[in-house]
């Protein structure tokens, strides 16, 4: 088969790579060594096929834990069951289960890897060509929505250091947050609700229990639609995201000192950390 050619930077076909989880070192000897990684059927991420799939590594990985370091553009896709991947676990009541094997042509290592700056569980992050060559961090690869996408770029430039996609186990369901962000006194939800998908009766029903469920938590809960996204950035969403921040004692960082919000008539500040310049700190 035919080396598939290598998307420009600008290719934005959503689930053309596939970041996918390598947690331990028998895993890895199977993708160096012979190539492939397998993705149970039951739980294939959409859209699929992926053209190309990339890594994130956990603890076992030392050094490169939590980050995407390698990746490779993908061969072919056979559909097997497990015996067929693993033969000496013929008797195993697992041997029926259903598997995409997902066959590379090489392995690659990204010159600058990929972190996630605060541990986090993941298993598969659809995302684009051009995202994927151009993140910093794991957070500027989720690719679920435009709305997100533009409120992360406002986050990123207030230097807030939200998580995107979080997943948070309540009982016995688990929630995936658009953003988390972590304070001193509590943690922040933002959610970013698209007119159509939200209008519904019964999804309003369900996000009123959703928020419940974080609320009692500890869980501050704050809904921008796609007018306030897209129009009232500056004037309403930042002022009550950074109102929020500071009623919960500030950014939980490294820092000595948590860091809080100044709404001014130029824009919104930030409180500088105890490790941070003040000449490189500049107003909107």
């Amino acid at each position: 088969m035919a080396m598939p050619r290598k998307p420009s930077p600008s290719s934005t076909d959503r689930g053309e790579v596939l970041v996918a989880i390598l947690n331990n070192l028998a895993d890895f000897g199977i993708l160096h060594d012979h190539l492939w990684y397998r993705v149970p059927v039951a739980s294939a991420p959409k859209p699929w096929p992926p053209k190309w799939l990339a890594f994130y590594l956990t603890k076992a990985f030392g050094a490169l834990a939590h980050t995407v370091h390698y990746f490779g553009p993908v061969r072919e896709i056979r559909h097997v069951r497990r015996r067929d991947l693993f033969p000496n676990e013929i008797d195993s009541p697992k041997a029926d289960r259903e598997y995409y094997q997902v066959r590379l042509h090489h392995l690659e290592s990204l010159q600058q890897p990929i972190p996630s700056p605060r541990w986090r569980r993941i298993v598969f992050i659809p995302t684009t060509w051009q995202k994927f060559t151009r993140a910093a961090e794991i957070n500027d690869l989720f690719d679920d929505s435009p709305l997100e996408d533009l409120l992360w770029a406002r986050l990123k430039e207030l230097k807030i250091g939200a998580q995107r996609q979080w997943e948070l186990p309540v009982k016995d369901r688990r929630y995936f947050l658009d953003f988390a962000i972590f304070c001193g006194e509590g943690n922040l939800d933002i959610e970013t609700d698209g007119d159509t998908w939200h209008a519904g009766r019964e999804r309003r029903s369900r996000d009123n229990r959703r928020d419940n469920a974080l609320q009692s938590l500890g869980w501050h809960v704050l809904r921008f639609d796609t007018p306030q996204i897209k129009e009232q950035m500056a004037e309403y969403c930042v002022p009550q995201i950074a109102e929020t921040i500071n009623r919960l004692s500030g950014l939980a960082q490294e820092g000595l000192v948590p860091r809080v919000f100044y709404n001014l008539p130029e824009g919104t500040a930030q409180q500088l950390s105890l490790f941070e310049g003040g000449g490189e700190y500049e107003l909107d």
